[in-house]
């Protein structure tokens, strides 16, 4: 098994930026950002695409756009990075955590009908280590209780679902391009909509309500300044130019991983669902070893990056900020308890990746006796 060659790559992303350094200083902010935006738009197949300088902005852009303010509750997997919850109290509005089925990864329905209210609003389905859940089962969800869905799609470029790709399922999707995504610009964001208006809320709320949307007067809000600069605008031009090629060099590296590790002791690889063609974000197994955080923990001094043991992710209703301990997410907790999720990026080759599977192989089977 080898790894597929990648198109592209330095020179031409180095063109792209050379191009637009040309043109700079321009306080306009050149055609860059709006020449992806339209390009994004193309590729994923949607009528909008806005950028912005992260994730985080594109999340919380979008959240305001669908109205989402002080007093509001948002449904939002406990299975997430606290940077899928920090936009909602920038807003006012309140998270309310939701376990995890533990077989799928895919949120627990039952649980979420629960902790509906006459206050929910939306629903944050986060697509972590490109995962992402049943898109039929969200939406009908979210119809039955009359809640705007907005994707945390950060890691799911070029995952999809019965055909339907991450971040056009609801609303809004959200992405980010920070270094280690599959589409990268060292950092920034975008989202993703069919709805003019979202669209027309998340441009002005990035440039503190200029252009406003019409009908308003610009500054006549209080917004932010998240603009996505043009040099990083070329590098995502640059790398939306080959992402098919980069998303099939994730999915083979995490085969190539996957498939070196089949006798490692104590380690299941997790398939990805029926119908979902994930896009290999990490190579993932369920961790059946004693201690099995720990052992996450071990590999990351071994050199092995992972989710787990260089981050400490852990389930976000445990995290300080938040106080509702009475209802714990338990299913999230056993979900990053035992998993091991392996850190790649487009540079890892061949040797990088079996260096990996020695040092993973060899430190499970010390671990196990």
């Amino acid at each position: 098994m080898t790894l597929p060659p990648v198109s592209g790559g330095a020179q031409p992303l180095a063109d792209q930026l050379a191009a637009v350094l040309h043109q700079m200083p321009d306080p306009s902010g050149g055609p860059a950002a709006g020449q992806l935006e339209r390009d994004l738009a193309e590729a994923f197949g949607v009528p909008h695409a806005v950028a912005v300088a992260s994730g985080t902005a594109a999340l919380h852009a979008a959240l305001s756009a669908c109205g989402i303010g002080p007093g509001d509750e948002v449904l939002v997997p406990a299975l997430t990075v606290v940077m899928t919850v920090a936009p909602l109290h920038a807003l006012g509005a309140t998270p309310v955590f939701v376990d995890s089925d533990t077989a799928t990864l895919d949120l627990d329905y039952n649980d979420a009908a629960r902790k509906v209210t006459s206050r929910t609003r939306a629903i944050i389905p986060v697509h972590l280590w490109g995962r992402m859940g049943d898109p039929a089962a969200l939406t009908a969800f979210a119809s039955e209780h009359g809640l705007a869905i907005v994707e945390d799609a950060a890691q799911a470029a070029g995952t999809a679902h019965d055909g339907q790709q991450a971040g056009t399922v609801g609303t809004v999707g959200c992405f980010s391009m920070k270094d280690g995504k599959i589409l990268w610009s060292g950092e920034g964001g975008f989202l993703l909509t069919t709805r003019r208006d979202v669209a027309e809320h998340a441009r002005a709320f990035r440039s503190h309500w200029q252009p406003a949307p019409p009908g308003e007067a610009p500054l006549s809000r209080l917004a932010t300044n998240s603009r996505l600069a043009a040099p990083l605008a070329a590098i995502a031009l640059a790398n939306l130019r080959r992402l098919t090629c980069l998303v099939e060099l994730r999915r083979a590296q995490t085969r190539y991983l996957l498939h070196a590790l089949e006798q490692a002791p104590g380690l299941i690889a997790l398939a990805p669902a029926m119908r979902e063609e994930w896009n290999g974000f990490a190579p993932l197994l369920h961790i059946d070893l004693p201690n099995p955080r720990a052992f996450a923990e071990h590999l990351t001094q071994q050199g092995v990056p992972n989710s787990t043991g260089s981050f400490r992710l852990v389930p976000c209703d445990t995290r300080p900020m938040f106080t509702d301990r009475d209802r714990p997410c338990r299913g999230a907790a056993q979900i990053l308890d035992h998993m091991l999720a392996v850190i790649l990026t487009e540079r890892d080759t061949e040797t990088t990746l079996d260096r990996y599977a020695a040092v993973i192989t060899t430190e499970a089977t010390a671990w196990a006796t």
